[in-house]
């Protein structure tokens, strides 16, 4: 076989090799859009961003699972997406609408992605945006004071899920409602603990509901009325014993106080949150709790490209393999059977037992198996967390994060108390002020690494979005990961310089100090999906029209800070402490050098012959030879002549 040059690395493909196998099966995701069709989410207003357009709750709601289906068609084709209305008198039109419950209507089965699927819904909203009664003739609403229950529409959410979505995808609901207590008839306590029970029949199923609500000043949403006492969280959804009055289990930020945070919440909710491993977190001696790990910043890349066949009436991918073959023998090996070493020759002959088998020589380096590698690697642990101590958290200092942290969050379904055991030990450690010592193997195949635990409290900002309360995994530096700085003093502005700078600064600074990722994509990425989107959908590309919001507009700059730059620039320059404490540069000084340029005798007769012969190669000739090398071309050659030629 060839030589292997690092033996000691085993392949990529299992380095992705995760504990939580239960996560990484669902490979596909599938969204059922549940959209509530009431006279409320109908009705017409005006729309905030354009002048004299009309838009309704409803259009909003389509046009953002509009806009997410053209997105999973770049990122996840393979996921499945379907958009159930509820309080709409509009009927199925197939003998398959008898599975839905009355009053319930499925506009999109959940299918895998597909243009024409998209299109259709693109074209419902164009014809809404011509005439704005488009929507309520198509699904007309149910009369004003009924309702449909919503166990009823959990029942039918949960049935066009069983008939569509795969096994083993991660299921979601998406709720868009504005209606707060639809059950304020009489007997709402029995249609109140009828919903809770098929919520709880369609979660156990696998299914997650995300509600999204929508408050405006004219109607605004209490959660309390109904949702907080039906739509748990799912830690509570295994206990029998929850209070079902209790109002208080829904936070009031899950509400939507502006429709145009819909479709950027949507955003937000719109891929699902996988554990990158799922590990034990071995606190002491016998107490042992579990623990799922999250990555919070990741790479957006490009999709990855397939190979197809073209069998003439069809097209089918191409499946690939990775094959190992003996030069020797010209046979496939098995990757069982390969061992990695440094490169000592050629394998024993093929005669007796032990064809093929290289032995190791007293003084030679042996030869070892994957899993001798692996437990190099990993010095024979296991994938774990050990708790080594703790420390002050003063002593975790900035350039400790040298690379992504992780988040970690308690595994209730491995250990049973491991959510109570977390929560204590994370409040004790906000509490003392303390970070934690760990010992980490996330994987595997991966190598053991001392880890720092930040404890993060949770915290509930004006907007809604919610730090979870949690730990930070921070993999700490070696000692020649960090490096001290060249330079012990440096230049100091003085303060009239700096507070300078800092009105500019703030001037341009980000609104709120939050950077939305969203608002300003990759622009390579963007460019490549754009033309994605616009072939799968047979549209044309406009070069053109790409705009790449990542550029600076210069113009705008220069005229909210224009006038602040010129001052900042100003005091710069008449900085008198900066310029005193900086070393003076000098500029160097260099001599210009003339080509080097040595030509033989023989190159000179062949230029000559060719009459290719110019003036500055004469001069040069002549000067070399220690000849006169000034005069006009026809002298200098004459003089080359006459010295080849005596």
């Amino acid at each position: 076989m060839p030589p292997y040059d690092d033996w000691n690395k085993i392949d990529d493909e299992e380095d992705e090799e995760l504990q939580d196998v239960s996560q990484f099966e669902t490979k596909k995701d599938v969204i059922l859009f549940c959209i509530d069709c009431s006279e409320s989410m109908l009705q017409l207003r005006e729309d905030p961003v354009y002048e004299n357009v009309q838009t309704c709750h409803a259009y909003v709601a389509l046009e953002a699972a509009m806009q997410i289906q053209k997105k999973k068609v770049i990122v996840g084709p393979n996921d499945a997406v379907g958009i159930l209305l509820f309080n709409t008198t509009r009927k199925a039109e197939t003998s398959r609408g008898s599975d839905i419950k009355k009053n319930c209507f499925v506009y999109q089965p959940v299918a895998p992605l597909s243009a024409p699927k998209i299109q259709e819904l693109i074209h419902l909203l164009d014809a809404f945006r011509e005439d704005p009664e488009e929507l309520k003739s198509n699904f007309p609403p149910l009369p004003e004071g009924s309702k449909v229950p919503m166990g009823d529409v959990f029942t039918s959410c949960n049935w066009v899920l069983r008939d569509g979505a795969p096994k083993t995808a991660s299921k979601r609901v998406f709720l868009i409602t504005d209606e707060d207590d639809p059950h304020s008839s009489p007997g709402s306590k029995q249609l109140i603990k009828s919903a809770r029970t098929t919520l709880i029949d369609l979660t156990q199923s696998g299914v997650t509901v995300e509600p999204f609500f929508i408050s405006t000043k004219e109607k605004p949403f209490d959660v309390s009325n109904f949702y907080s006492s039906v739509l748990l969280p799912d830690s509570l959804m295994e206990e029998a014993d929850v209070d079902e009055n209790d109002p208080s289990v829904l936070p009031e930020s899950i509400s939507i106080s502006r429709i145009e945070d819909l479709l950027a919440q949507m955003r937000f909710h719109e891929v699902p949150k996988r554990a990158g491993f799922s590990i034990p977190f071995k606190l002491a001696d016998g107490l042992t709790i579990g623990v799922k790990g999250y990555g919070l910043v990741t790479e957006q890349k490009k999709g990855a490209y397939k190979y197809f066949v073209d069998l003439g009436e069809r097209m089918e991918a191409a499946v690939v393999r990775t094959a190992y073959v003996d030069e020797d023998r010209q046979a496939e090996v098995e990757k069982t059977k390969m061992v990695y070493g440094m490169d000592v020759g050629a394998a024993g002959d093929d005669d007796g037992d032990d064809a093929g088998i290289r032995v190791a020589q007293p003084g030679q380096r042996p030869f070892y198996s994957s899993e001798d590698i692996r437990s190099f690697r990993t010095l024979g642990l296991e994938p774990g967390l050990k708790l080594l101590g703790f420390k002050d958290r003063s002593d975790l200092r900035f350039e400790d994060n040298v690379k992504h942290s992780q988040f970690i969050y308690p595994d209730e379904l491995t250990y049973a108390g491991s959510k109570r055991t977390f929560s204590a030990l994370l409040k004790s450690m906000i509490t003392k002020k303390k970070i934690g010592l760990v010992l980490s193997l996330v994987r595997r195949n991966a190598s053991p690494t001392f880890c720092a635990l930040l404890p993060q409290e949770e915290k509930v900002d004006d907007a809604g979005w919610t730090d979870p309360a949690g730990f930070h995994l921070i993999p700490l530096p070696f000692a020649d990961d960090i490096r001290s700085a060249p330079i012990e003093t440096a230049c100091r502005a003085s303060e009239e310089t700096k507070d300078t700078a800092i009105a500019w600064i703030t001037k341009l600074s980000v609104k709120n100090g939050a950077y939305p990722p969203d608002s300003y994509p990759n622009p390579a990425l963007a460019f490549h999906n754009a033309q994605l989107q616009a072939t799968a959908f047979g549209e044309e590309f406009d070069v053109d029209a790409f705009e790449d919001l990542t550029a600076p507009k210069v113009d705008m700059i220069h005229k909210r800070a224009g006038k602040l730059f010129e001052t900042w620039k100003t005091a710069v320059a008449n900085d008198e402490s900066a310029l005193s404490a900086a070393p003076p540069v000098e500029k160097a000084k260099g001599t210009k050098r003339k080509a080097d340029v040595d030509l033989s005798e023989v190159e000179i007769r062949s230029r000559y012959a060719d009459d290719m012969l110019h003036k500055a190669c004469a001069r040069t000739f002549l000067k070399s030879k220690g000849q006169p090398s000034s005069g006009k071309k026809a002298e200098l050659l004459e003089r080359v002549v006459e010295y080849l030629t005596t």
